[in-house]
């Protein structure tokens, strides 16, 4: 029997809206996943701490501050530096088309904006994400 895949939600920096973080925390809950929700104004580490100290697979980042073209990468680099690249992390949010290109290039694996359906995010976890 393979094991489920581990999420945490999570929202950076001095962002207080987590609704959607909620809501999408209930979805992948609902969806099969084992989720951790770390709640509201988490710094980059201590996101990249809880991800490695939970065993997660997947980090999903909410941002609807303006603030993900620091924090998203932040993180990812902070998952390397403490050799836990293999914990995948998206981001989601109030994210502009134009900022797509330099998240990626910092090692998020995808960006969910507002408009996505929840099934598309879940069918995109399935796909992409595997537990070993």
């Amino acid at each position: 029997m393979e094991r489920k895949i581990r999420i945490m939600v999570a929202k950076p920096g001095l962002d207080g809206h987590d609704r959607g973080a909620r809501i999408l925390a209930r979805c992948f809950r609902d969806a099969g996943f084992e989720v951790i929700y770390t709640g509201c104004h988490q710094t980059p580490e201590q996101i990249a701490s809880a991800a490695i100290q939970e065993d997660v697979d997947l980090v999903g980042l909410s941002c609807l501050s303006g603030a993900h073209k620091y924090l998203f990468p932040k993180v990812v680099e902070l998952l390397k530096e403490q050799g836990a690249e293999d914990i995948a992390v998206i981001g989601g949010g109030i994210i502009p088309e134009q900022d797509f290109d330099l998240l990626y290039k910092a090692g998020v694996k995808e960006v969910f904006t507002p408009g996505r359906s929840l099934e598309s995010i879940v069918d995109w976890i399935r796909e992409n994400i595997s537990v070993q």
